[in-house]
């Protein structure tokens, strides 16, 4: 298993969201991406079980070179592989799976494993994570994360699940090292009708969000 593309890791810290998309039509993908990165978005996730995954990513990773292209839902050995033979530069999983997180480690391929427990966060990290997806983060909620952040210091957090513009700053505040975020990002109304011009504008309010939450860390 060889990736095709290096994670931009400085490109990641400077905007430490990664943007989930699933079972996006090709139409969509195509008229969201470059508004995507116009916006100043870096990372971008498919996820493995929306349709023609592998697709997608050998697609967007030779289109949008300066973009961080991943693969999302891995959960077992098939998915790692099939996603990295797609050229996938970093992987997602909504699950802790020893073997997968070990390949990626060894391989150098950035992962960020699901966790939800201490256990289950201090065995990703040990293993290999680049930061650790707490997942899902909805039902829990920034309290959870700066509980999470008093033994758990030194273990990059990254909460997934209902993270939005009016609750982010709250998750930042709390010790995350970064977010993910599918729908309240990829706002699904505006895709609908089309309206891309109101996504750009709504891409530019997160963006300009996170800058200055990093800017006052």
């Amino acid at each position: 298993m060889n990736v095709k593309k290096e994670f931009n890791h400085e490109a990641f810290e400077q905007m430490p969201v990664i943007g989930i998309m699933r079972n996006f039509s090709a139409e969509n993908i195509n008229q969201i991406v470059p508004l995507y990165q116009r916006a100043g978005f870096t990372t971008l996730e498919i996820t493995m079980n929306s349709e023609g995954a592998e697709e997608i990513i050998k697609a967007l990773s030779k289109q949008y070179p300066g973009l961080n292209i991943g693969a999302g839902t891995v959960c077992e050995m098939e998915d790692l592989r099939k996603a990295i033979n797609a050229g996938a530069s970093f992987i997602v999983t909504p699950i802790l799976n020893e073997e997968v997180i070990r390949h990626c480690a060894k391989n150098n391929i950035p992962v960020f494993p699901g966790a939800l427990t201490p256990t289950e966060i201090y065995q990703a990290w040990k293993l290999g994570a680049a930061a650790v997806k707490i997942f899902p983060a909805t039902y829990f909620g920034p309290a959870y994360i700066k509980d999470l952040k008093a033994p758990l210091n030194k273990i990059k957090l990254l909460p997934t699940g209902g993270i939005s513009l009016q609750n982010m700053e709250a998750f930042f505040k709390a010790g995350a090292t970064g977010v993910g975020m599918g729908s309240t990002l990829f706002d699904k109304q505006m895709i609908s009708e089309k309206n891309f011009d109101n996504l750009y504008l709504h891409f530019e309010k997160i963006i300009a969000k996170i800058k200055d939450l990093i800017a006052h860390q």
